[in-house]
């Protein structure tokens, strides 16, 4: 009995030199150190009166000085995780039997087993409730047998590692010579195997995120938004979204993750930070004026007015309320008719002898002339000065540029603009009949306008 002790410590020893050495990577290894107690009353032994015969299976259960306590240390139990709800233990126990029910003995006593045991938890849980069954093998004095085993206990794990252990287990003895028992055991629970530094169930040789508590499926990396993407790669990792994206959301689709849309709501435009436009006119809806109708940025999105419908926008238009090409800036053009008029006006411009000055018949003839010119905003005029032959060249020159001049300044004070008209002389070069009489001289002292395209 002396030799199984020491057995017994050299393979606790080597117990605790497998947790320092960690013996899986998977923890799948457990290793129980702790007591024994053997109760042999009533235990359904039949035909002995001093093992309570008549009682049931439970009666005196806890009758605490029918059991035989073993010293501490006095099993030993190794044990291997087959799968969520399955473990394979065996056990070796060593006890001193003092008494036989009601009967005082003295004889060494030693088993081992092999268990299967049915978790009724999952591993993470601390408290872990099982059922097992198994067989054995029972040494008691010079008497041998086989078992049949079958009980209950739980194991309450403090931390990851370290945890405590009850157990009952019924023993159905094969040896006549020895009664049938029941064996309690208590004790400390040691799991080892490869540290698991956050706790996750993946060994940190595994663990991508050794430090973070993860997902076996992300080998140990967590997924806070749990979107399939994890957090270390997840642009977006509060959120869920989508691969295409590093983990960002796009609600609505558009191609624009949801941080960058200023419409993250509706599909829109890359363009337009994913808002839409509805009218594609460049302007987005939510600050299109009118988001139906196409219409320039400067305008808010909505369309220009074009009240005379000729196609030349308002802004554009200098004539807004009359029809006319947009080459001539919305306004229409002059005819022919009007254009014989007014050259027929300039016929009639009357200075005073040699003078710039306007004679008085011809004030009302400057003014039919800024009728029509009102009438046409768009077009342009050239105002010409022309003499007769009589005096200098030099002189005739500057008269003639005088009288041009005169005309236009008239013209803009009445409110042409004076981008509309150009003034020039040209003297006594550009007659128009001969100067050796005096009607062909009073032909050539003359202003004309003309319509410059």
């Amino acid at each position: 009995m002396k030799k199984l002790r020491n057995l017994f410590l050299v393979l606790t020893a080597i117990m605790l030199t497998g947790i320092i050495q960690a013996q899986d990577e998977n923890n799948r290894w457990q290793f129980n150190i702790g007591t024994n107690v053997v109760d042999f009353y009533p235990a359904l032994n039949e035909n002995v009166p001093y093992l309570g015969e008549g009682y049931g299976l439970f009666d005196n259960y806890f009758n605490f000085k029918h059991y035989n306590i073993a010293k501490a240390l006095s099993q030993f139990r190794v044990g291997y995780y087959l799968g969520e709800k399955f473990s394979l233990y065996g056990n070796l126990s060593v006890n001193d039997i003092t008494k036989v029910g009601e009967k005082a003995v003295n004889e060494a006593f030693w088993s081992t087993d092999l268990n299967l045991k049915y978790n009724f938890c999952k591993p993470e849980k601390k408290f872990h409730p099982y059922a097992h069954l198994g067989g054995g093998y029972t040494h008691m004095g010079s008497n041998n047998g086989g078992t049949v085993n079958g009980g209950l206990g739980f194991e309450y794990w403090l931390n990851e590692n370290v945890g405590l252990y009850l157990e009952s287990t019924y023993k159905k003895v094969f040896d006549p010579n020895i009664h049938n028992f029941f064996h309690h055991s208590v004790g400390i629970a040691l799991r080892v195997g490869a540290k698991d530094t956050d706790g996750d169930g993946v060994v940190d040789k595994k663990d991508e995120c050794p430090d973070t508590p993860g997902l076996k499926e992300f080998n140990g990396c967590p997924d806070s938004d749990g979107d399939g993407i994890i957090d270390k790669n997840d642009d977006c990792p509060q959120e869920a979204g989508l691969a295409k994206y590093n983990g960002c959301p796009d609600k609505d689709g558009d191609g624009i993750i949801d941080s960058k849309d200023s419409c993250p709501e509706v599909a829109g435009l890359a363009e337009l930070n994913g808002c839409p436009d509805a009218d594609g006119d460049g302007v987005a809806d939510g600050q299109d004026e009118c988001p139906n109708v196409a219409g320039p940025k400067a305008n808010k999105g909505c369309p220009w007015p074009d009240t005379d419908g000729d196609g030349v926008a308002d802004k554009d238009d200098l004539c807004p309320d009359v029809k006319g090409p947009a080459n001539n800036k919305g306004c229409p053009e002059m005819t022919k008719e009007e254009i014989k008029k007014l050259n027929q006006y300039a016929k009639t411009i009357y200075f005073k002898t040699n003078s710039a000055d306007f004679t008085k018949k011809t004030y009302p003839v400057l003014e039919a002339i800024v009728v029509i010119m009102q009438k046409y905003p768009a077009s342009r005029f050239r105002i010409e000065g022309h003499t007769d032959s009589q005096g200098s060249a030099e002189y005739n020159q500057k008269l003639s540029e005088r009288r041009a001049n005169a005309v236009r300044d008239y013209l803009i004070s009445k409110g042409i603009s004076a981008d509309r008209l150009e003034a020039i002389g040209y003297g006594e070069t550009k007659p128009i009949a001969t100067n050796r009489t005096a009607a062909g001289r009073a032909k050539n002292r003359r202003v004309e306008i003309i319509l410059i395209k």
